[in-house]
């Protein structure tokens, strides 16, 4: 009886290692993408830019007395209160203290000076709004600044989880009042 149990095992042995050796053929995919959800996808975008410009610039339009700078970035702001002294400006690395405010396009206040005063930001090393870190690069010391930032240079589709909704262009106010490198 062992000596017939020993070539049935050896065979299968064999016949196992056999098997194991071919090579596999690897999966096709279940589905084939035609990227027309990223199609979809990039038009909604346009759309909602060319939207949220549109209001931005009919802003601009009906306040003829405010000269607005529009940026490379893609957002416009203009002086309240420039200081022509000063030549520098917040670098990656310093460290920036500023007051804001926020509201909405139509103007209603959505954050107040006073809730958002005292802000301290490490320039391009902290997490802050897309438009905020371009925008307080271009400001100097005790400088006001009004910036209009389409919703994707503020808080995008997400929103903030509390007053500013998804998608919402805002209107910012703000006032560098000091920078120091960062090592001091």
């Amino acid at each position: 009886m062992k000596k017939i149990k020993l070539p049935i095992i050896a065979f299968a042995l064999l016949f196992f290692s056999l098997l194991s050796c071919q090579q596999q053929q690897a999966r096709r995919p279940v589905s084939h993408s035609s990227g027309a959800f990223m199609k979809a996808s990039v038009e909604r975008n346009k759309k909602l830019i060319r939207k949220e410009e549109t209001k931005i610039d009919s802003i601009i339009k009906n306040n003829k007395g405010i000269q607005y700078i529009a940026s490379k970035k893609g957002y416009w702001y203009y002086y309240e209160n420039k200081n022509s002294t000063d030549t520098l400006h917040p670098k990656k690395g310093d460290i920036a203290y500023f007051d804001y405010e926020i509201k909405d396009l139509d103007g209603k206040v959505i954050y107040s000076d006073l809730e958002l005063k005292g802000q301290t930001y490490r320039v391009d090393k902290q997490t802050i709004i897309t438009g905020l870190q371009h925008g307080l690069k271009l400001m100097r010391k005790n400088e006001t600044v009004t910036f209009l930032f389409p919703s994707h240079l503020a808080y995008g589709y997400h929103g903030d989880d509390r007053r500013i909704g998804t998608n919402e262009p805002i209107i910012c106010r703000v006032t560098l009042t000091d920078f120091r490198p960062e090592n001091k």
